[in-house]
């Protein structure tokens, strides 16, 4: 086996060692990418913190680019020397998910502790959401990437495997969104900033922006927010009604803490939609009163990575960003080496961070 650098995770909250480890060749169907840059996904930290459990020791990292370097028997379509996004979306496209066009839930389970890592001395080495991006390279199955342009900027693209996918996707998947619409967007960090660009893309006619910063207020509005409410000041849902003259069409919740899920529907309109989007730790628990839901034909949807189908939608994005509909650059906050990946998420974690992207030489 090859061995390769990668930041590992051995306790849950403690910092993550760089060490090398080994990373096996390409099999039938997967491909190997040399990686060019992975950003720092909040699920990547909530993982690494233990709210979600999970085998250890692994390697995190779910929102990568880079170049294919070796390619697997039976896959099509790849080549070495393609560039690609990789993302964590494994899909066996078999299954009854995979084949109503569902391919983020995808109902095949994939074992990462039996996956292509090994410790350098042979051990076990989970394999994290299917991609262990926090490393040199990784080799994942091919239907976990896509093409790109050659000449697009690695650190840019790293962001299409999952932020971004991820709030557009809900907007204009989940939501199945409509122009003239309105939208609350509850967080304005890297998820909620690219719900608040799908909903100005799919022609919102007003965007609210809800977060505690005043700071991140307004940065949702260079994305398209059309206002913004601070959620520290009593009942915001109101000044967030009385900026839109009603409720919302569609309130967007990228944030993964409960108490926000349980105000979330205090947003809506008559007919309007909870689209779920962060995820909180497991065990946490919101209450609602369904018979309101029912009374006013409302409704909570859960939106997984956005609903995307990754070989439509991440081209698509591509191409709006290099037509520049799209802000992908804007969305970095600092690029970092992986020798730094601890300082990186440490940043991430003060709030203030959009995107970190860990850049690979």
């Amino acid at each position: 086996m090859p061995a390769i650098k990668a930041a590992v995770c051995h306790a849950f909250g403690d910092q993550l060692t760089v060490e090398t480890v080994d990373l096996r060749a390409a099999q039938t169907g997967e491909i190997e990418v040399t990686l060019k840059a992975v950003a720092i996904c909040h699920s990547d930290i909530s993982f690494a913190d233990g709210a979600w459990g999970g085998s250890l020791p692994a390697v995190y990292g779910h929102e990568a680019a880079g170049l294919i370097t070796g390619v697997g028997d039976n896959v099509s379509g790849l080549n070495v020397g393609d560039a690609v996004v990789v993302t964590l979306i494994r899909a066996c496209g078999t299954c009854p998910s995979c084949s109503s066009g569902k391919p983020t839930i995808c109902g095949t389970p994939y074992d990462g502790d039996h996956g292509p890592l090994k410790t350098a001395d042979g051990g076990k080495l989970h394999q994290a959401m299917a991609s262990g991006a926090f490393a040199e390279k990784v080799v994942v199955d091919q239907s976990q990437v896509v093409k790109i342009p050659a000449d697009m900027p690695m650190d840019a693209a790293s962001l299409l495997a999952c932020g971004v996918i991820t709030g557009v996707g809900a907007v204009v998947n989940a939501a199945n969104f409509k122009a003239g619409q309105d939208a609350v967007v509850i967080g304005a960090g890297g998820v909620g900033l690219n719900a608040i660009q799908g909903a100005w893309i799919a022609g919102a006619r007003r965007i609210v922006a809800v977060d505690m910063s005043e700071e991140k207020l307004a940065i949702a509005k260079e994305f398209g927010a059309t206002h913004g409410v601070l959620a520290s000041q009593d009942k915001p849902w109101k000044a967030a009604k009385q900026a839109l003259g009603r409720g919302a069409d569609a309130v967007f919740v990228t944030v993964g803490a409960a108490p926000v899920y349980d105000t979330a529907p205090r947003y809506l309109a008559y007919g309007g939609k909870v689209i779920m989007v962060g995820m909180p730790a497991t065990g946490a628990v919101s209450q609602y009163e369904p018979a309101n839901f029912a009374a006013v034909g409302q409704s909570l949807i859960g939106s997984k990575m956005g609903d995307v189908v990754i070989k439509r939608d991440i081209p698509w994005m591509a191409d709006l960003y290099d037509q520049g509909r799209l802000k992908l650059d804007e969305l970095i906050s600092g690029r970092w080496s992986l020798d730094q990946i601890n300082e990186a998420i440490a940043d991430t974690k003060t709030g203030s961070a959009k995107r970190n992207v860990i850049i690979f030489d």
